[in-house]
C-alpha cells in the first residue's frame, strides 16, 4: 500500500497536522476560541470582544519534499489550493535566523486555502512551506520546527475598526495576559497586524495570535511596537496577509496605474530601518512594471491560452501565443509572484486572479488592463505636467480630451466602454435601493433614464431585479448600439428605450434619473451644466441617483483618493467630498437628500428637485 508520504509528498506528521488544522479552523465558534485563547474573558468583556473581532485563519508550516507534491498533500487534507502560492520571504528569514542558515538555500511558500467556519463564514488555513528534499540537509530544521510551532498562530479580524475599538481591544487582550509580539502596516493591502503572545494558561496549543484591521493604524501601531518584548519569532509578516483570507470586499477588483502587488509587497513598519524604507521605495517605483506585465499578459491573450487545462509549460505557451520561450518565462515568473499564475513542476496555471483577464470571464478585467497599461498608461507620464499646470497629461499628449480623442478609434472607444463595465461590482447593491424598489411597486409601470449610462450595465441590471420598470439610456451613437445588444442579451431589450445624444438631450418625464460615474469627469462649471440639464428635464416627482467615490472627510486610505490623482491627469474632473457634491447640486435647484456605500468605495447620492 501507497504510504502517505508516498501519496502526497508530505510526511504523515505533517498531513496530520494540516488536517487538524483545518477542522480546528472549521470548527471554531470565535466567541468560544477567544475564552480559550484568553482564559479569564468572559461575560460582557467577552462579548463585547467576540463582537469586534472574527476568527480568520490558523497558520503553520509544513515540510514538504517540493513544492508541486504539497498540492497533492492539501488535497488528501480536503484543502483547495485555488489561491496560488508565493514567497514567503519573511518567515524564510525568520528560518535562517533562528537556525544559522544562508536564506538563500530556504525555498519557503505561502499558501491560503479557504475553508468555511460552522455557519458558512469564509476563512482560511495559512499554510507556510519549506521544500525539504529527502536527505540530512535539512531534516533537522524540520524536526525542530514541528516540535515548536514557532510559525502557527491564530488570526482575527476587526471588524469596523477605529482608534477607540482598536485601543479597548488591545487593553482587554493585554488585561488577560496577551503581550505585544510585533506588527505592521500593509500598504499594498492597506491592513494594520497587531501580533501578541498568549499567556501562558491559553488552553489552545497556539502561543501567537494576531489581530487584523482595515487601514492605516501606524499611530496605534507604534505605541504597540513601543510595548513589544523580545522574542526570537517577533519579526513581522503583515506584508504576507492576503485578502483571500478577508472578506471578499477587502479583494482589490480595480487597480489604476500606479497599483502595486508582490508576495511581500511593501512591507513598511512603524519604526523600521532605512533598509526597510529603501525597500519600501523600491517596490513602490516598480509599480509601473506590474501594471505593464498585466497588460502584456492580457495582450498576448494568457489567460485565454492557459483556460482551465493542466499546468503547461513556458515553450507550449510560447508556440501557442507567438512568443519568444525565454522572454515569455521570464513574464510567466513575475505573474507568478504577482498570484497570476502558479508555476508548478509541469508548467504553469492560471489562478482565479488571472481568470479575470480572461476576456469571456464573468467580470472580466481585460479591458481595464488594455486601457491601464495603454493611454493612461501613457498619460500617466506626464503628470508632473498636470501637476504643474491644472492641465490633463492626456491632453498635453495626445492634443485633445480623452472623449474627443477615442471617438476617432472606435476600436479604442469600444475598449474604453468595456473597462467602465469592469468595475460594475459597486453596482450590487443599487437595484435594492428605496429610490428603485418604491418605483417598482407603484400601481403602473415606471421610468428609469440612465443619463450616459455607457452599455447599459447598470440599467440592465436594475430592469433585471424589477420587472415592473422601463428604461431608456442615452448615449453616443457608437455607445447605444453596443447597449441595445448587451441589454438584449441581458432579456431585457423588450422594456428599454434608446436615445442619442449629449447631456443636452437628457429625456423628460422620466421617474427615476441615474447619473453614474460621470460627474468626475469634469470640472465645476461643466458639472453645474450637466446637473442644470437634468434639473429641467426632472419632474418634481422625479428622484435622481448619482453613483460617484467620495473622497474621506479627514485623511484615510480611499480609492477615490487615488481615482482623483487619475480624473486630474487624464480628463480634468475630479473627485469630491459629499459636501462639494451638494453644493454643485444646490447650484442648479437640486437637493442632495441622503447618501449610501456602495463596494469599491463608491457611494450612491439620492438627490430631488429642491
Amino acid at each position: 500500500m501507497t504510504t502517505p508520504a508516498l501519496a502526497t509528498g508530505l510526511a504523515p506528521e505533517d498531513v496530520r497536522r494540516l488536517r487538524a488544522t483545518a477542522e480546528f479552523v472549521r470548527e471554531q465558534e470565535t466567541s468560544v476560541l477567544l475564552s480559550r485563547v484568553l482564559p479569564g474573558l468572559d461575560g460582557p468583556e467577552l462579548r463585547a470582544v467576540a463582537d469586534r473581532c472574527g476568527f480568520a485563519h490558523a497558520a503553520l508550516l509544513v515540510f514538504p519534499a517540493d513544492h508541486p507534491g504539497l498540492r497533492a498533500g492539501l488535497a488528501a487534507c480536503g484543502l483547495p489550493d485555488d489561491t496560488g502560492s508565493q514567497p514567503s520571504v519573511v518567515v524564510r528569514d525568520r528560518l535562517a535566523a533562528r537556525h544559522g542558515r544562508d536564506a538563500t538555500d530556504l525555498d519557503v511558500r505561502i499558501l491560503r486555502p479557504v475553508v468555511h467556519g460552522p455557519s458558512g463564514e469564509r476563512r482560511a488555513v495559512e499554510v507556510f512551506a519549506l521544500a525539504t528534499p529527502p536527505g540530512p540537509a535539512l531534516s533537522p530544521l524540520a524536526a525542530h520546527e514541528r516540535d515548536h510551532d514557532h510559525e502557527a498562530h491564530l488570526a482575527f479580524d476587526v471588524d469596523r475598526p477605529d482608534p477607540l475599538v482598536l485601543r479597548g481591544l488591545r487593553a482587554s487582550l493585554a488585561r488577560h495576559g496577551a503581550v505585544a509580539d510585533g506588527g505592521g502596516y500593509n500598504p499594498h493591502e492597506d491592513g494594520t497586524v497587531f501580533y501578541f503572545t498568549t499567556p501562558t494558561e491559553t488552553k489552545t496549543p497556539y502561543r501567537r495570535m494576531e489581530l487584523y484591521a482595515t487601514g492605516d493604524h501606524r499611530d496605534l501601531l507604534a505605541e504597540h511596537l513601543a510595548e513589544r518584548r523580545p522574542a526570537e519569532h517577533s519579526a513581522e509578516h503583515s506584508a504576507e496577509r492576503c485578502p483571500a483570507a478577508h472578506s471578499t470586499e477587502r479583494r482589490p477588483a480595480e487597480h489604476g496605474p500606479d497599483a502595486l502587488h508582490g508576495p511581500d509587497a511593501l512591507r513598511a513598519t512603524a519604526g523600521g530601518s532605512d533598509a526597510d524604507a529603501a525597500e519600501t521605495l523600491l517596490r513602490l517605483l516598480t509599480g509601473a512594471w506590474t501594471t505593464q506585465a498585466l497588460a502584456a499578459c492580457a495582450e498576448l491573450r494568457l489567460p485565454e491560452v492557459l483556460g482551465a487545462h493542466a499546468p503547461r509549460t513556458a515553450a507550449r505557451l510560447a508556440h501557442e501565443v507567438g512568443a519568444h520561450p525565454d522572454a515569455l518565462e521570464t513574464l510567466l515568473r513575475y505573474l507568478a509572484m504577482l498570484g497570476v499564475v502558479t508555476e508548478e513542476r509541469d508548467g504553469f496555471r492560471l489562478t482565479s486572479t488571472g481568470l479575470l483577464l480572461r476576456e469571456d470571464a464573468t467580470g472580466s478585467m481585460r479591458p481595464l488592463a488594455q486601457m491601464y497599461g495603454g493611454p493612461f498608461y501613457q498619460s500617466f507620464a506626464h503628470l508632473a505636467h498636470s501637476v504643474r499646470t491644472g492641465e490633463p497629461g492626456f491632453e498635453h499628449l495626445y492634443g485633445e480630451n480623452h472623449f474627443d480623442h477615442f471617438a476617432r478609434d472606435p476600436h479604442l472607444a469600444a475598449t474604453f466602454d468595456r473597462s467602465m463595465a469592469a468595475g460594475s461590482r459597486m453596482f450590487d447593491p443599487l437595484p435594492s435601493h428605496p429610490v428603485l424598489t418604491a418605483a417598482a411597486a407603484a400601481p403602473t409601470p415606471r421610468t428609469v433614464i440612465d443619463v450616459a449610462g455607457g452599455t447599459g450595465e447598470l440599467l440592465g441590471r436594475v430592469l433585471a431585479a424589477h420587472p415592473s420598470l422601463r428604461g431608456i439610456l442615452l448615449e453616443r451613437p457608437h455607445v447605444v448600439a453596443a447597449a441595445r445588444d448587451r441589454l438584449t442579451a441581458a432579456g431585457v431589450g423588450d422594456r428599454c428605450a434608446y436615445r442619442v445624444g449629449d447631456f443636452a438631450d437628457v429625456p423628460p418625464a422620466g421617474d427615476v434619473y441615474l447619473l453614474s460615474r460621470v460627474l468626475h469627469d469634469w470640472d465645476d462649471a461643466r458639472c453645474r451644466d450637466i446637473l442644470r440639464h437634468l434639473a429641467r428635464a426632472m419632474p418634481s416627482h422625479a428622484d435622481l441617483l448619482v453613483v460617484e467615490r467620495l473622497l474621506p472627510t479627514e485623511p484615510a486610505p480611499s480609492l477615490a483618493t487615488a481615482w482623483d490623482l487619475h480624473m486630474l491627469c487624464n480628463t480634468g474632473g475630479r473627485e469630491r467630498r459629499a459636501d462639494a457634491y451638494a453644493r454643485l447640486l444646490d447650484t442648479a435647484g437640486l437637493e442632495l437628500v441622503a447618501h449610501r456605500p456602495l463596494p469599491l468605495d463608491a457611494h450612491v447620492l439620492h438627490v430631488r428637485k429642491r
